[in-house]
């Protein structure tokens, strides 16, 4: 009974003999059988890479390499990507996933050869939800915008005859949550992507290589209330009753990723608060999802302010006020002459410890639309580009703007991140997750 070994007797003479557990022995408990038979489900590999892009991080997937049933949209893809990723997990912690237990952190993206003419690939993005069975695919991450055309190239998804030996690839990515094209300029040295550099960005401890990238036509096209398709009500201000907290001047703008900026003084802050002192005040993040829900409504993205609780991913809410001085999350010195604004943004119903980077569209665009509230918290006029500040420091965003038939619209919007493959392989999952 038990495990077999060989041992020794006294004479040093070798001999068979049973192990057996002290459990077992003491009477306690069956014996360990020599054959165990139990149903159990085996782990799938998929091949994946994991990659930080900007500010945030998230797991990539070519189309073709996901099982047939996940590559259409679907129950089927999305179960999967939350097992993935590791959710939903009602300990907030993702431990038994690929996410980090953020909204920076808690990501997918699926690339495919593009379809459309003047295009490479088609990138889709799904944001998923750390504590529910959801994943958002109502919008776009700026910051893994940044890691599409490195991966798109190294997965050979665009046309190897586009690739310098040396310089820049040109990219040209078709968004498809949100119809939109993104230019990615992508170093390349000796025929492969460059991921090392000298570029600093803030909220990401190590220099890497600069990757541009240039959002064309940004802002919205569909039919607004106002008429008016960047900014959906026709205003570049409006008054936003909010029940239970008031009527909040706000600038509800669709470009890079649907906003709502509000004055960080009207709602009791200074504009220069890090994460804890939002992330840990449970009222607060209440009221801020208080302000998104009537937000969206007014923007024409929900038609009941209940329907919040199924769209985290959009729109934003960020809160902006004229330059102060600060110490960011680094400890890095944040000075007045620093920036010409500063901004908060809330992803996923806590504060970003940086900056979206389809929010820093949303950003650069309103800044460039003299009377906006960001326009009038960076000092109003014209301008072609900004530089904010954020609670891990500063980041500088370009954006044209010009009006036509009485409408103001934008052109592109251009600012700079980095991205770098952190593990290649397989991702694994347990057969029965989708």
């Amino acid at each position: 009974m038990g495990i077999e070994a060989i041992a020794k007797d006294k004479e040093n003479k070798p001999r068979q003999v049973s192990i057996v557990p002290l459990a077992v022995q003491a009477g306690t408990a069956q014996p360990y059988q020599d054959n165990i038979s139990m149903a159990h489900v085996p782990q799938i590999k998929i091949p994946a890479t994991y990659i930080r892009g900007g500010t945030s991080k998230g797991v990539f997937f070519r189309l073709q390499d996901l099982p047939e049933a996940a590559q259409v949209p679907g129950a089927v893809r999305d179960a999967l990507l939350l097992r993935v990723i590791g959710s939903p997990d009602p300990y907030g912690k993702q431990i038994d996933g690929m996410g980090g237990a953020t909204s920076s952190t808690s990501k997918t993206v699926i690339l495919a050869k593009s379809s459309l003419p003047n295009h490479d690939v088609d990138y889709l993005f799904g944001q998923v939800s750390i504590d529910t069975a959801f994943v958002d695919w109502s919008g776009n991450c700026g910051n893994l915008s940044a890691a599409v055309g490195a991966f798109a190239i190294s997965g050979d998804l665009v046309d190897a005859s586009r690739i310098p030996q040396n310089g820049i690839a040109t990219v040209r990515i078709w968004q498809a949550n949100i119809g939109k094209t993104i230019i990615a300029h992508v170093p390349i040295t000796n025929g492969a992507v460059q991921e090392t550099g000298d570029f600093e960005l803030d909220g990401v401890t190590f220099p890497a290589a600069e990757v541009l990238l240039e959002f064309l036509d940004p802002a919205d096209e569909g039919d607004g209330e106002g008429g008016g398709a960047m900014f959906p009500t026709g205003n570049l201000v409006d008054d936003l009753n909010v029940p239970g907290i008031g009527t909040l001047k706000a600038t509800l703008i669709n470009a890079g990723i649907p906003t709502i900026f509000v004055n960080a003084e009207d709602i009791g802050y200074t504009g220069t608060e890090l994460q804890d002192a939002i992330n840990g005040d449970p009222r607060a993040l209440a009221r801020f999802e208080t302000i998104r829900a009537y937000g969206a409504l007014r923007m024409g993205l929900i038609r009941n302010v209940d329907e919040a609780l199924r769209r985290q991913h959009t729109p934003k809410i960020a809160f902006v006020s004229q330059p102060k001085a600060y110490t960011a999350s680094s400890g890095k010195s944040v000075t007045t002459d620093d920036t010409d604004l500063l901004v908060r943004a809330l992803s996923m119903g806590k504060l970003h410890h940086a900056m979206m980077g389809t929010a820093a569209v949303a950003i650069g665009t309103a800044a460039a639309i003299p009377g906006t509230l960001v326009n009038l918290a960076a000092g109003g006029g014209e301008r072609t580009a900004v530089r904010f500040g954020h609670p891990s420091g500063t980041l500088r965003v370009g954006a044209q703007a010009k009006r036509v038939n009485g409408e103001w619209t934008v052109t592109k919007a251009i600012m700079s991140r980095s991205a770098r493959v952190l593990m290649e392989g397989w991702v694994r999952v347990p057969r029965d997750a989708f």
